[in-house]
């Protein structure tokens, strides 16, 4: 049936063609509503599945970079605790081991593989503690966490140091208060990364999603003899090549999210968590006692009595002293 709207624009006037774009009968939303409709959930579909996957990779890298590393504060102490003899060894050893006995206890909150190794805190005192510093880490109640019980021993002790002359003066104080707020924070930042959570119902709706498609795929896919005549489906695959190829990246991406979303587990890609903390308390005795002014003579380098000099290349790299020395891209304008 013709739909006619001839009267309707007989005289050329204000909003004349305007009118006619809230008509249904004959218009274009009708003729493709459910072409669009299907467009829309598809790319919600899309944009919900990649913003959660997404903030799951930005969640992943920040508690990767969330991870106390003691290497700055050892650099510090090392630096400005000062002392050969035993006590000055004893307060650089100590504040070290209080730096990484606070990691040890808020990784133990949140790894899997650290609470399994360190399950109770006997077992932290084989390894960090001492009795007479459990028995105080028992005696504070606090209804939270006390993994910063440490650092405020470090803060306490490094007062101390200042007092007895081991810590020069209170700039050098300051730059160790710094150096472990900038640890603590970091403790911290693990703490409420493991505390709150991407919000639960954003993971059920992509999950729904993603294994909803999948169910009315099973069903709608099936393969249909082309031999019957059946409209639109005159070619057919026995084997459902690109309904596989979206199996595998929709759900693959899936499971990378729920790979990443916490990787303190014990995944194959989960953060090597026990290995950190084995290195973290080696390199800082060894910076802090070790290689406490354990230094080389100073002497005279190789090239003291040159004022130009390169550093030779090997003959395989020897290509590289040819190319021009880059000065801006519009120096030679």
């Amino acid at each position: 049936m013709t739909v006619s709207y001839s009267l309707e624009v007989a005289n050329a006037r204000f909003h004349g063609f305007s009118r006619l774009l809230f008509r249904w009968k004959g218009s274009i939303y009708k003729l493709m509503y459910k072409e669009f409709l299907v467009f829309c959930a598809v790319y919600l579909f899309f944009s919900v599945f990649y913003f959660y996957v997404n903030q799951a990779f930005t969640r992943w890298w920040g508690q990767y970079t969330s991870f106390p590393l003691p290497d700055n504060l050892m650099m510090v102490v090392s630096g400005n605790v000062h002392g050969v003899d035993d006590r000055g060894r004893l307060l650089r050893r100590t504040l070290m081991r209080y730096a990484n006995l606070s990691s040890v206890l808020i990784l133990r909150s949140i790894s899997t593989r650290v609470r399994k190794r360190f399950p109770t805190l006997e077992h932290v005192v084989e390894a960090f503690m001492t009795t007479h510093e459990l028995k105080n880490f028992e005696s504070l109640h606090s209804d939270f966490n006390k993994y910063w019980m440490p650092l405020t021993w470090f803060s306490n002790l490094a007062a101390q140091a200042r007092q007895e002359g081991r810590v020069r003066d209170d700039i050098a104080l300051r730059l160790l208060m710094d150096e472990l707020n900038n640890y603590r924070a970091k403790c911290s930042l693990l703490f409420h990364y493991d505390w709150i959570s991407l919000p639960l119902v954003y993971t059920q709706v992509v999950t729904i999603a993603v294994y909803s498609f999948f169910a009315f795929c099973v069903i709608g896919r099936q393969f249909l003899n082309p031999e019957k005549g059946y409209s639109g489906h005159r070619f057919d695959m026995y084997v459902p090549v690109f309904t596989l190829l979206q199996f595998f990246f929709y759900t693959g991406w899936l499971k990378v999210g729920e790979l990443i979303i916490n990787p303190f587990g014990e995944d194959d890609d989960d953060f090597e968590t026990n290995q950190l903390i084995d290195r973290n308390i080696q390199v800082s005795m060894l910076a802090v006692d070790d290689m406490y002014q354990n230094l080389a003579p100073v002497v005279k380098d190789k090239h003291w009595k040159n004022g130009l000099f390169s550093v030779p290349y090997t003959q395989s790299t020897a290509a590289e002293t040819l190319r021009p020395a880059f000065k801006g891209s519009t120096f030679d304008m």
